[in-house]
C-alpha cells in the first residue's frame, strides 16, 4: 500500500537550499530550510524561517523607485498593502497583505524576496542529484533544517526516502519540539540527528523561546532509547545559558539521560546575524542590545568545551563535525 511518504510530488515550503555546505553533518553536503517553527527564539538568525508560509520580505535599498518602477504597486491585489517612503517601497501592511508574492513575482530588483517557495520532492531531488558525485567523495549529503523540518514531517520523510534510493546521506537537524509521530515518521529514512539544548531550566527556556523544553528533552531521551546517535548543540548566549549552573546541569543530563548515545557536543558561539531578515519582515530584532567582547566570550566559550571533555562529553567549538 502506497502512503503520503512514498509520493514524490508531495510538496513542502522550502526557504533556501545551499549546495556545497561544510556544516550540518558530515562532508560536502546540500541543505534545505523548511518553514516554520514552533520556537520564537531571541537570538535567531532565520526570522524568514519562523511562519509556515511564504512571505515577502522588502530590502528597500534595492527598490528602483515607485515612480520609475511600481511593477509591484500594479501587481498586489490590496490596495495599500505596500508603503512607500519617498518614492521607494520602505513596508508591508501584513494585515492587508495575503503573502500571495504577485509583488515578488513581478519586482525586477529584488527589493521584494519571496522568503518560501513550494516545492515537490522531485524539485527538491533535481538541485540534490547534481551534487552526487560530491557527497560521495566527501562522506557528504543532504540536510533538512529549518525553522522546525519536522512540521513537514510527510514531506521530509519523502524527500529522505528519496535519497536514500539513490544511496544519498540524509541528516535531520531539528529542535525536536514536535509530536513523536512525526519524528517516528521520518526515523527509517535518517541516517544523522543534530539537535540542541538551549537551556536546561524550562521557565527560561520559555522565556528566550516561548514555549518549555520539557517535550524537547523526552523526544532527546526517546530517541537514545531507539539506539539513534546524537550531534548535540548549545548556542552559546552571553548572560542566558553560559553560567556554569547551566552548563553543569546540561552535562549531568546528557551523560545520566541520553545514554552515552551523544557522538559530539557542539558549541556555537553567538554571533549578530539575520538583522537585515529581521527588517524585511517589520520584525524587531530582540538581541539588539547585546554587545559581545568576541575575545573574551571565545575564551569564555573554549573554557566552557574544556568543562565538558572533562566530563568524558566529546566536545568541539564550531558546527564541523570532525577536526
Amino acid at each position: 500500500m502506497q502512503t503520503g511518504e512514498d509520493n514524490v510530488s508531495l510538496r513542502g515550503n522550502v526557504f533556501n537550499i545551499q549546495r556545497f555546505t561544510l556544516h550540518d553533518g558530515p562532508g560536502l553536503r546540500t541543505e534545505l530550510f523548511l518553514k516554520g517553527c514552533p520556537l520564537k527564539c531571541a537570538w535567531c538568525s532565520n526570522p524568514e524561517s519562523l511562519k509556515p508560509y511564504s512571505q515577502p520580505g522588502v530590502f528597500k535599498s534595492k527598490c528602483i523607485s515607485q515612480k520609475k518602477c511600481g511593477l509591484c504597486e500594479d501587481a498586489c491585489p490590496h490596495s495599500g498593502a505596500l508603503n512607500f517612503t519617498r518614492g521607494k517601497l520602505s513596508a508591508i501592511d501584513r494585515d492587508l497583505c495575503s503573502n500571495c508574492l504577485a509583488c515578488a513575482d513581478a519586482c525586477p530588483s529584488e527589493a521584494i524576496k519571496p522568503w518560501g517557495k513550494s516545492m515537490t520532492v522531485e524539485e527538491c531531488m533535481a538541485v540534490i542529484r547534481k551534487d552526487i558525485g560530491y557527497y560521495q567523495r566527501s562522506g557528504g549529503g543532504v540536510t533538512v533544517s529549518g525553522g522546525e523540518p519536522l512540521l513537514q514531517s510527510e514531506f521530509v520523510a519523502a524527500l529522505f526516502k528519496a535519497c536514500k534510493d539513490e544511496n544519498i546521506q540524509t541528516c535531520c537537524e531539528s529542535s525536536f519540539c514536535v509530536n513523536w509521530k512525526d519524528i517516528a515518521r521520518v526515523l527509517p529514512w535518517t541516517d544523522i540527528i543534530i539537535s540542541d539544548i538551549k537551556h536546561m531550566d524550562p521557565l527560561v527556556h520559555k522565556k528566550y523561546t516561548r514555549v518549555e523544553n520539557g517535550r524537547i528533552l523526552e523526544n532527546l531521551q526517546r530517541l537514545t532509547r531507539e539506539h539513534r546517535e546524537l550531534i548535540l548543540r548549545i548556542p552559546l548566549i552571553p548572560g542566558v545559558n553560559d553560567d556554569m549552573d547551566n552548563i553543569s546541569a546540561t552535562a549531568d543530563f546528557i551523560l545520566s539521560e541520553l545514554g552515552g548515545q551523544v557522538r559530539t557536543l557542539q558549541l556555537l558561539s553567538f554571533m549578530r546575524l539575520g538583522e537585515e531578515k529581521y527588517r524585511s519582515l517589520d520584525m524587531p530584532y530582540e538581541m539588539q542590545s547585546l554587545r559581545v567582547n568576541r575575545r573574551s566570550f571565545q575564551k569564555r566559550v573554549n573554557d566552557i568545551a574544556r568543562y565538558f571533555n572533562g566530563r568524558g562529553i566529546h566536545c568541539l567549538v564550531g558546527t564541523k563535525e570532525k577536526q
